[in-house]
């Protein structure tokens, strides 16, 4: 099993790669990439490389990318993904799929998630998922309008 290992998620990267991003979350993943302790999965890389504009940026965020630990989404991972929303709905929980699907890689493979999302959140409070959540410093930045603290607002 893997851990000590952060499985990071796509609201992190995002997060951290903006021109906007918030610097607290940009130092907190460059430490667990420095320590070699960042993973991921396809469905991560799925949401992350679809997402670049230029041929450069797709190449040059794959190569990052492959550098990380790679868990796959294996079909023991996918039953437990069934079996959380379906758990999670009985609960009346909902949550995307994605999610879902993100949240059963890191627990299958016992990976604490880093993450911004507040599904995430949510699923650590009704399951064993172990996250280490910047969801609060994600809604500062959001409220401050995307714009990047200075002295005058900080």
């Amino acid at each position: 099993m893997a851990d000590g290992l952060f499985l990071i998620d796509t609201s992190i990267w995002v997060w951290a790669l903006r021109p906007s991003g918030v610097a607290a979350i940009r130092h907190r993943l460059d430490e667990v990439l420095a320590e070699g302790k960042g993973a991921t999965t396809p469905l991560i890389l799925l949401e992350l490389l679809s997402g670049t504009r230029e041929e450069k940026d797709y190449v040059e965020l794959s190569e990052d990318l492959s550098a990380l630990h790679q868990f796959p989404i294996s079909s023991s991972v996918w039953t437990r993904s069934y079996r959380l929303g379906f758990d999670l709905r009985r609960q009346g929980v909902t949550v995307p799929a994605t999610d879902a699907l993100i949240a059963s890689v890191a627990q299958e493979n016992r990976l604490t998630l880093l993450h911004a999302d507040r599904h995430f959140d949510i699923i650590a409070e009704k399951t064993d998922l172990r996250v280490e959540s910047w969801v609060k410093a994600a809604i500062a930045q959001k409220s401050l309008g995307g714009k990047r603290k200075t002295s005058e607002n900080a």
